[in-house]
């Protein structure tokens, strides 16, 4: 029989509202003996029941529920459930050549993150509990998705909040980890061993295709380039002349490699600089250009550096804004969930008012459906993406 933990009267509201997770601080008490990871039962004060999830009291968010069904099992045909609900939802909605297979708790399998990239499979485990299910979750991926090779990636720092080492390496018989794919008619080298996260940003794909139609005969400029995908969806889409700009000098060789994948050496060039001041230079050269893209890293990660953020997000804006042409674009973007869109927008328009220019909005996006927004969890939302014409 599983662990009962009772909630403080009161507590608990976003997670009886179907939010995935229960703080340290809502739990009154509990019933029964328990080890951290293991699945536990959550019931309100008055007794009612919530939900069953794995627990680790070391975490701040000490709950994560898996199922709202008191009869449901937490097995291996459970996650081969979730994993096929959340396959047949892609299969609807994106292109899965390559894409974000799961996404944590908007996919109800909170901690897990898991990356398609062609038939190989990027793993990145957050959460104590879900890590006691890796290897079902990877026999799964073979058996039923045909995955001919699973790679884990779980070294982002968060699981130091869970009490838990930093790990990546091969979950099944080693493989090449440096695989081609294509996206939008582009073609990438992905290592998925070093590169970022699960290495590559598979989130910006619908919007990478947006920019298409404003970059044709275009001189475009790419702020914070990483992998070249802006600037090299620029350079597919038809532009005169594209410059990517990143000051990572492993990234803009990795971009270079990239654009002669694509045969497009004579059209997009990039260079190693850092974006405020690549943007400084060519505003007192003189220089502008019909697009310019602001694709940067999250300026935060915690809600205590927000407000040096929204700084920086109007000093980049600002700076992208005084080279761009007359009638030209802006395409700027924020990745980091507590940077809100109210406030993102705002360190837009303050840009835009120091400029001196008038926006006029093409178009607002958020991350591609493969990354799908659940209401009742605030922080699945996360990516920002406008499309200005700058007036």
């Amino acid at each position: 029989m599983n662990c009962k933990f009772y909630l403080h009267k009161g507590k608990g509201q976003k997670a009886i509202a179907g939010h995935p997770w229960i703080f340290s601080g809502e739990i009154m008490g509990y019933d029964g003996e328990y080890t951290n990871g293991d699945i536990v039962d959550v019931y309100t004060n008055e007794g009612k029941f919530i939900g069953k999830g794995y627990i680790n009291d070391v975490s701040l968010i000490t709950i994560r529920i898996l199922t709202r069904d008191i009869n449901e099992e937490i097995d291996k045909e459970f996650f081969r459930r979730k994993l096929h609900l959340a396959w047949d939802y892609r299969k609807k909605v994106i292109d899965t050549s390559s894409c974000r297979f799961l996404f944590g708790e908007a996919d109800f399998v909170p901690g897990m993150v898991i990356d398609k990239f062609n038939d190989y499979y990027v793993i990145q485990s957050l959460a104590l509990g879900i890590d006691k299910y890796k290897q079902t979750i990877v026999d799964i991926l073979v058996e039923d998705f045909g995955a001919k090779g699973v790679y884990e990636r779980s070294d982002a720092s968060v699981r130091k909040k869970e009490g838990m080492e930093l790990t990546k390496g091969f979950l099944t018989e080693p493989f090449d980890t440096n695989i081609i794919i294509e996206e939008n008619g582009v073609k990438y080298h992905v290592d998925i061993e070093n590169g970022q996260k699960t290495g590559f940003f598979l989130d910006q794909k619908e919007n990478r295709k947006a920019i298409h139609k404003i970059c044709k005969d275009a001189e475009v400029i790419d702020i914070c380039t990483h992998t070249g995908s802006f600037a090299l969806n620029a350079g597919i889409a038809g532009a005169k002349h594209v410059i990517g700009v990143d000051i990572s000098e492993h990234a803009v060789n990795n971009c270079r490699e990239n654009a002669k994948l694509n045969n497009l050496e004579n059209t997009v060039e990039f260079i190693c600089e850092d974006a405020f001041e690549a943007l400084n230079d060519f505003y007192h050269q003189g220089k502008k250009f019909d697009v310019v893209i602001l694709d940067p890293p999250a300026f935060t990660k915690s809600r205590e550096t927000i407000k040096a953020a929204q700084k920086g997000y109007k000093k980049l804006n600002f700076r992208g804004l005084r080279v761009v042409k007359d009638g030209g674009y802006l395409v700027t973007a924020s990745c980091s969930h507590f940077m809100s869109p109210e406030l993102f927008k705002k360190a837009i328009a303050d840009a835009a008012r120091d400029a001196g220019k008038v926006l006029r909005q093409v178009e607002f996006k958020t991350q591609a459906p493969d990354h799908p927004i659940l209401w009742n969890d605030d922080e699945s939302y996360y990516l920002k993406f406008y499309i200005f014409q700058v007036l």
